[in-house]
């Protein structure tokens, strides 16, 4: 329902239609309530449609929620008007309460992403830690770490490829960006380039192999993702080099 309603025109329709009925359903006992009430009503229909929607969806109930108040409850009634100066004020709070609630909210929303983000990217590298660790051979944690990468990366596909580098494929460096040869990718705003990615993988400072992702067209993974995905990556160099190690090195 939730993800409904956060939806363009299913948020927008409830930001209009939310403080309007809220009025029709108050306007019968309009001689009875105090203004300031109605104003605490209205403002609480701006959290939640603020709260279920996108931000510019809370800014809509925000100014129709004043709209309706100085239509249906300021003297003189059914007009566009208002002749006392505390209504005056009244109204002008409510549109900047509601204006604010929206910021806020959208605000909130974004943290719980980055938060629920954030915990999904470590379990990532917990898991894989613990499983280069514990794995009885290395190639069981590559094969885990290209799984992963083809969630968190959103490809259509990832393979790995041991040993010599082949070709000039763009590449997914350290920090996160992309390169095409000597050319800088926008992946930020672009995703990844619609061709094989590399994602080298090294072990004691030495090349090993590397991860061939194939990008989904429209994807566009987060920096955040992205630098991620080379933490795994190094995860995965730091369990084949194991491989390379003579055994009474270990």
């Amino acid at each position: 329902m939730r993800r409904y309603l956060t939806r363009g025109p299913a948020s927008a329709i409830a930001a209009v239609a939310a403080p309007l009925a809220l009025s029709a359903v108050l306007l019968p006992f309009r001689s009875h309530l105090a203004n300031t009430n109605v104003a605490l009503l209205l403002v609480a229909v701006v959290v939640a449609v603020a709260a279920l929607g996108r931000r510019s969806a809370g800014a809509v109930a925000a100014v129709t929620a004043a709209l309706c108040f100085d239509f249906f409850y300021t003297r003189p009634y059914e007009r566009f008007a208002i002749s006392k100066s505390s209504d005056l004020a009244t109204a002008g709070l409510l549109l900047l309460v509601g204006l604010a609630v929206s910021q806020l909210a959208a605000r909130a929303r974004r943290l719980e992403v980055i938060a629920i983000t954030d915990a999904d990217h470590l379990a990532r590298i917990h898991d894989t830690a613990v499983l280069t660790r514990s794995a009885g051979s290395a190639l069981t944690a590559v094969d885990h770490v290209r799984a992963q990468l083809i969630d968190l990366l959103q490809l259509r596909g990832c393979r790995f490829e041991y040993g010599n580098l082949m070709g000039h494929p763009a590449r997914l460096e350290p920090d996160g960006s992309v390169v095409i040869g000597r050319r800088q990718w926008d992946a930020d705003r672009l995703g990844l380039p619609d061709e094989d990615v590399e994602l080298r993988l090294f072990g004691s400072g030495r090349y090993i192999g590397r991860f061939m992702l194939e990008p989904t067209l429209g994807a566009v993974p987060s920096r955040q993702a992205r630098l991620v995905a080379v933490t795994l990556a190094d995860q995965a160099g730091a369990a084949l080099d194991t491989l390379r190690q003579p055994a009474n090195a270990r």
